[in-house]
């Protein structure tokens, strides 16, 4: 990791990194803007353009403009970034397209506030806006604003425009996050990094303008979304397995708890055993998502993937391996119960009903599933405890 000393000694403050792939109508006029910049302001600075296999003469042009270029062999947007914040030798760093849908003259307001001890500043494009042309409407309406509002909710970040292009950090805070991406998502990454990092994270009101590019972008909307969601959703267990988990067990035990003792009339229709097979179906669903969200979070926790202590840590003061397996084993012999009343009533089954023969049947099978689930859970978290608690030990 780059230190001070190494800062004061390369005496660059800002380096300003533009990932570039066939960009020749554009990308001298980025790096003309960004020098301009420098110079207007006093800034000492670099311009790197992290080339990413270029066809056409961008590299060449780049380089006549004065940009230093980085070449990136990795194909993707991201690897093109983080080629280019490996070479940085500034203090800070500030990413930014080739397109010139950015107004390179304009990046005081970043250097302020990286200044002022911020390790991450995102430009905002719908506070300082976004010009005709300049977005499509999907993504200004629906993508960007879905994504964003995820992304706050799941990660409680004060960034709440995830995938502006134009963005500021320190080269200390890129170090700590160890991107890993190599698409668009890399965007997402950055955020959500510095938000499990505890990072001082603000915005700052940035204008979007249309492209001068000839071509269509290297941006798809449907692939790069559903990137940037699943990033979301792989790094946030919580949302993923564990309040869905919840959400889905509390309603299937419900419903299968009261159906297990015969049809209810719902008003406009009775429902019956049919009901309750679906119901105890969403229970078991529930239980195994609710399992995998408490073990992967802890896992994340423990391996250094999420830093931040799970909430429900305290819980584990009252709950023990002892009582999981006092309350699997609990389960289990009342589905073996269910399932010897089930035996010893099969010559009868006619007598008692069908639909009540079922609710022996499965009610049994549940409340074996579910007693397993419960033991099997308890001892990969105790595995997961003693883990560390011998880490704590050395």
């Amino acid at each position: 990791m780059a230190t001070n000393t190494e800062y004061a000694n390369s005496g660059i403050e800002l380096s300003i990194v533009l990932p570039c792939l066939n960009e020749e109508r554009t990308v001298g006029n980025c790096v003309e803007q960004a020098l301009t910049f420098l110079t207007e302001y006093g800034i000492r600075g670099e311009i790197l353009v992290a080339d990413n296999g270029s066809t056409d003469r961008s590299a060449e042009i780049a380089s006549a403009k004065g940009a230093i270029v980085v070449p990136v062999a990795e194909k993707g947007y991201g690897s093109a970034l983080r080629g280019g914040f490996r070479a940085a030798q500034g203090k800070y760093i500030i990413m930014a397209d080739a397109d010139e849908s950015y107004d390179l003259l304009h990046l005081m307001p970043f250097v302020e506030k990286l200044r002022q001890g911020f390790d991450l500043v995102m430009g905002n494009r719908f506070m300082g806006g976004i010009k005709p042309g300049a977005m499509p409407w999907h993504h200004k309406y629906i993508g960007n604003p879905i994504l964003s509002f995820i992304g706050q909710l799941f990660f409680k970040t004060p960034a709440r425009d995830f995938h502006c292009g134009l963005r500021g950090f320190t080269k200390s805070a890129v170090e700590k996050m160890e991107l890993q991406t190599t698409g668009m998502e890399l965007a997402s990454e950055i955020v959500i990094k510095a938000s499990i990092l505890g990072m001082k994270v603000c915005e700052v009101p940035t204008t979007l303008s249309p492209d001068g590019r000839d071509r269509p972008p290297h941006l798809r909307s449907f692939r790069d979304g559903w990137r940037h969601l699943r990033f979301l959703l792989i790094y946030s267990p919580a949302w993923l397995f564990l309040y869905p988990g919840l959400a889905f067990t509390i309603l299937g035990g419900i419903f299968s708890l009261i159906l297990f003792f015969g049809p209810v009339d719902i008003g406009f229709r009775y429902i019956d055993f049919h009901s309750f097979i679906a119901a105890g179906s969403l229970l078991y669903i529930g239980m195994n998502m609710f399992s995998f969200g408490v073990i992967t979070r802890i896992y994340a926790y423990y391996n250094g993937l999420l830093p931040r202590t799970p909430r429900f840590f305290s819980v584990f003061h009252y709950i023990n391996l002892e009582m999981g397996l006092g309350l699997g084993s609990l389960l289990i012999l009342a589905g073996l119960l269910l399932a010897g009343r089930a035996l010893l009533l099969s010559s009868t089954f006619e007598q008692i009903g069908f639909d009540n023969s079922i609710r022996l049947v499965f009610g049994g099978s549940l409340a074996l599933v579910s007693g397993a689930q419960v033991v099997l859970t308890s001892f990969v978290l105790s595995i997961l405890g003693l883990r560390q608690t011998s880490a704590a030990g050395r």
